[in-house]
């Protein structure tokens, strides 16, 4: 299977960013876990801080891929575009986060993606990457 796992603002930082809440893991290197725990599927890693670059790659895979692991960082508290965008595509979305966004400030509440996804992880670390990708390929067998 084919999956496209993004992330968006400031998820460059894991490893460095407030180790407290999101350990001390770069996400390249637990990527490479992820793809050799996944070895007979293809996985491709985008990030960007950049709203309309993620909304652009969501279109890229959004017709082709069997699943998009999204998450979206501050964005999914703040785009409509991006809410609109996996509205619009074909391949299921699974939104992930790191932390326990409900644990959080209230404004982490709120999910302009949620409703539009295929499902959603939080709070479970990194493993939130791992689940979505398990989920995914459960689907699709």
């Amino acid at each position: 299977m084919k999956i496209a796992v993004i992330n968006g603002p400031n998820l460059n930082l894991l490893g460095k960013r407030e180790p407290e809440i999101y350990g001390s893991t770069t996400f390249v290197d637990y990527f490479k876990e992820l793809q050799s725990r996944f070895e007979g599927h293809e996985l491709i890693y985008f990030q960007s801080n950049i709203e309309g670059a993620l909304i652009d790659k969501l279109h890229e895979c959004g017709f082709d891929y069997d699943g998009i692991v999204l998450n979206a960082g501050a964005y999914t508290h703040t785009s409509v575009g991006l809410g609109d965008s996996v509205a619009g595509i074909t391949t299921p979305v699974i939104e992930v986060h790191i932390s326990n966004t409900y644990a959080r400030e209230p404004f982490r509440h709120q999910s302009f993606i949620a409703a539009k996804a295929a499902g959603i992880i939080i709070g479970c670390g990194l493993d939130s990457y791992r689940l979505a990708i398990e989920s995914i390929l459960s689907r699709g067998e």
